[in-house]
């Protein structure tokens, strides 16, 4: 009876990760296909939630929001991946592959056909290995996606009604955080992601993940 229910439950966890996988790679896709229109209608949504923070920590204060934004998304994806990523795995495939070019390298060098010949062999067993480290990454993707895109789109809606906006940044002084920096990047999106780096680091580095 015990096997049934363990064998409902895994049935179930996978059906649910499809599930979640499947809506992470439509909101991927979606906020390129959707348009303009699509984006505001997502962030709108979303604006039922973020609006009354906003509202408690100050329009003015939008750089404060995006701060906020970014942590919540650094430690969501941080620990998404460090319960879907097998970083075993991944540590000793990375460090199999470097033995791999080394010791390739050296039989190119050496014209050593016997050997060239031996590591082609090695080399279909390392791609499955590579196959299966760029699967284990891109599950966490999908599963980040549900969370950061919606937020994502939410801060573009609502910087776009609210332009007047602004931040001091070192050695350039105050200025609008609706302003270009190259194409459609606005300094807005640029302060987003560099928070969202720092935080990320400092959560990764906590919570000792990443370390390939």
């Amino acid at each position: 009876m015990s096997v049934m229910v363990a064998l409902e439950n895994a049935k179930l966890k996978q059906l649910l990760e499809r599930f979640v996988i499947a809506v992470g790679i439509s909101l991927m896709l979606g906020i390129v296909l959707i348009g303009e229109d699509g984006r505001e209608i997502v962030g709108s949504i979303v604006g039922i939630i973020m609006d009354p923070i906003i509202m408690l920590v100050g329009e003015s204060n939008f750089h404060v929001m995006l701060f906020i934004m970014a942590a919540i998304t650094a430690l969501y994806a941080s620990l998404i991946q460090k319960y879907t990523i097998d970083w075993d795995l991944m540590r000793s495939t990375q460090e199999r592959m470097k033995s791999f070019q080394k010791e390739y390298r050296e039989a190119q060098l050496a014209q050593n056909n016997y050997m060239i010949n031996k590591l082609d062999e090695q080399r279909k067993e390392m791609m499955s290995d590579q196959m299966e480290m760029s699967k284990q990454q891109f599950k966490p993707m999908a599963y980040i996606s549900i969370i950061s895109l919606p937020l994502f789109m939410w801060a573009y809606y609502y910087i776009s009604e609210h332009g007047s906006a602004a931040l001091t940044f070192p050695f350039i002084g105050e200025i609008l955080l609706t302003t270009p920096i190259i194409g459609p990047i606005q300094y807005w999106i640029f302060w987003y992601f560099i928070t969202s780096l720092a935080i990320s680091q400092v959560v990764r580095k906590a919570l000792d993940i990443g370390g390939v």
